[in-house]
């Protein structure tokens, strides 16, 4: 299979068919109140930065990252269940992490869910670590705050 990852419109609707069992997959896990999902509208927005990972023209997965005053946040990382296990999640976090740096942001941060090891255990791996709440977050029990400084 044939793997792209590039920077897509999310308004399309294999993308929002995908964002659409992101969202419920995050309904599963938390309360509306510890779910932190971009909406369309806001991945829309110039400081976004939105990629879609495809294999043979499908959609895979996507994520991204919102530049900020000295960091970018990444966003709406979600792999499509059918494609776990083709390392998606993977090359879709080493292509953010490459445009971040080629666009000058120091640091990446995130907020993930404490109920989603594979998610934590890829931002581990990739050298993320752990810290307090940032930004507009509010501590919250079952979030994950994490961060890596880019070289």
């Amino acid at each position: 299979m044939q793997i792209t990852i590039a920077t897509e419109p999310p308004r399309q609707a294999d993308i929002l068919r995908l964002i659409a069992l992101s969202d419920a997959y995050m309904a599963s896990l938390y309360p509306p109140e510890s779910n932190h999902l971009l909406d369309i509208a806001t991945l829309e927005r110039p400081k976004v930065t939105f990629l879609v990972a495809r294999g043979d023209g499908k959609v895979l997965g996507c994520g991204g990252y919102v530049a900020h005053d000295g960091y970018g946040e990444i966003k709406r990382m979600f792999v499509d269940p059918d494609a776990r296990g083709l390392k998606i999640g993977v090359r879709l976090l080493e292509t953010i992490e490459r445009l971040a740096i080629e666009a000058g942001l120091p640091v990446l941060r995130l907020e993930t869910g404490i109920h989603q090891p594979e998610a934590i255990g890829l931002y581990r791996r990739f050298g993320y670590v752990e810290i307090e709440p940032f930004a507009d977050y509010s501590p919250d029990p079952l979030s994950l705050f994490m961060e890596k400084r880019l070289s």
